[in-house]
C-alpha cells in the first residue's frame, strides 16, 4: 500500500496530467430528472447487449428460390430405370431397388402369382417409394403398350410405397377397350380408400392387391373373359334300370326251410312269418296315451290361445302311460 502511495506521489511531483472528471449530458440530466434513469443500473442487472453483425457476403434467399426447393423432388435413380422400363418383368412385381424385405417382398409376390393362376387377367406391380417421381422421359404408356401388347391381357399398377394416393393403372391394348374407363377409375378408388385405412406402409400394400385383385374380376366380367355359371346345377332325368326286389331274410330262412324239412318244415315257416309279421303291424299301429296333468294357470288365466305347457317324462325309452312323475327336461336320460 506505501508503494502505491508512493508511485502516485511520484507522478504527482513529476507533472502527470489527471484525467478529466465525467461530466453529465443534457439530454442524461433530463431523464434523471424526470426518473428515466437510474445511475448504475447497468451494473446491476445481467443484460448484457450483443451486437449482431450481418455478413454483406450471404445474400438472403428470394422467394423463387424457396419455391423451387419446396417443388424439388427426388426422381427414380438412373441406374434403376433400365430394371424398371427396359424389358418386359419377369415376375409380377418389379422392385429393383429392394424396398420391400425379403420376406415381405415374397409373400406379394406368392400373392400376384396365385392370382394369375386363378385369374384371366394378370396383375403386375411397379414398385416406388412414396417420395419419388419417374422421370419425365419415361412415359408409363408407352410402356405398356409396348411390353404388354402381347399375351395375356393384364393391368400394371405403378404404386408408390408409403402414397398409394399417388398410385396409377393402366391397361393392355387388349382390355383397355373393352373395359371403360369409370371402371377402371372405381377400380383404382376402390384400391386407394381400402388401402388407406390401414396404418402402415406394407399394410396399405398389402390391402391395396388384395382389393385390386377384387376389382379385377369384375373386369374379366365386363372384358367377357368369364361367363356366368347357374349357381344351382342343373337336374337330369336319368332312367335307372328297375331293381330287383330283394327278399327278406325271413323269407329266405322259410324257403331253406321248405327245402330242407318238406311240407311240414314250409308251414312253421309260414306260422312264423306271420306271426313277426303281425308283430310289425302291431307295433306301426300302436298308440300310446299321454296322461292328464293339471297345468298351474298362466297369468291368472285357466288358459290363452296359442300357448300350450311343456311336459317331460323322466325316462326316454319307457311310455309315457306308465309314468306318473313329471320331471325338468334336464333330467331326463
Amino acid at each position: 500500500m506505501r508503494s502505491l502511495v508512493w508511485i502516485l506521489g511520484a507522478g504527482l511531483a513529476a507533472g502527470a496530467v489527471e484525467p478529466p472528471m465525467p461530466s453529465w449530458r443534457d439530454e442524461d440530466r433530463k431523464a434523471l430528472e424526470k426518473g428515466e434513469l437510474v445511475p448504475g443500473l447497468s451494473l446491476l442487472t445481467e443484460e448484457i447487449p450483443v451486437e449482431v453483425e450481418e455478413d454483406p457476403e450471404v445474400p438472403a434467399p428470394t422467394g423463387e428460390d424457396i419455391a423451387t426447393t419446396e417443388q424439388a423432388t427426388p426422381e427414380v435413380a438412373e441406374r434403376y430405370l433400365e430394371a424398371y422400363f427396359g424389358e418386359r418383368p419377369a415376375d409380377f412385381l418389379v422392385d429393383p431397388q429392394n424396398l420391400l424385405g425379403s420376406k415381405d417382398a415374397r409373400d406379394r409376390q406368392n400373392f400376384l402369382r396365385y392370382h394369375a393362376g386363378d385369374s384371366e387377367i394378370d396383375l403386375f406391380v411397379y414398385l416406388f417409394d412414396g417420395h419419388q417421381v419417374i422421370p419425365s422421359e419415361v412415359r408409363e404408356e408407352e410402356v405398356v403398350e409396348r411390353f404388354f401388347s402381347t399375351g395375356k391381357p393384364a393391368v400394371v399398377v405403378y404404386y408408390y410405397l408409403g402414397a398409394p394416393e399417388k398410385s396409377d393403372i393402366y391397361l393392355t391394348p387388349s382390355l383397355s377397350d373393352s373395359v371403360p374407363a369409370p371402371e377402371q377409375r372405381r377400380a383404382l378408388n376402390s384400391s386407394v380408400e381400402e388401402a388407406m385405412e390401414k396404418p402402415d406402409a406394407l399394410s396399405q400394400f398389402e390391402a391395396f392387391c388384395v382389393q385390386l385383385s377384387i376389382r379385377i374380376y369384375w373386369m374379366e366380367r365386363a372384358a367377357g373373359l368369364v361367363k356366368d355359371t347357374p349357381a344351382v346345377p342343373v337336374a337330369r332325368r336319368v332312367e335307372a334300370p328297375a331293381a330287383k326286389p330283394v327278399e327278406s331274410a325271413a323269407l329266405i330262412r322259410a324257403k331253406e326251410w321248405g327245402q330242407r324239412y318238406g311240407v311240414p318244415g314250409g308251414i312253421m315257416a309260414g306260422a312264423v312269418l306271420i306271426v313277426a309279421g303281425g308283430l310289425a303291424v302291431a307295433r306301426r299301429r300302436a298308440r300310446y296315451r299321454f296322461p292328464m296333468f293339471d297345468v298351474a294357470p298362466r297369468l291368472g288365466g285357466s288358459h290363452a290361445a296359442g300357448i300350450g305347457a311343456v311336459i317331460s317324462f323322466g325316462s326316454t325309452t319307457q311310455s309315457p302311460s306308465s309314468q306318473r312323475n313329471e320331471v325338468p327336461d334336464y333330467l331326463g336320460f
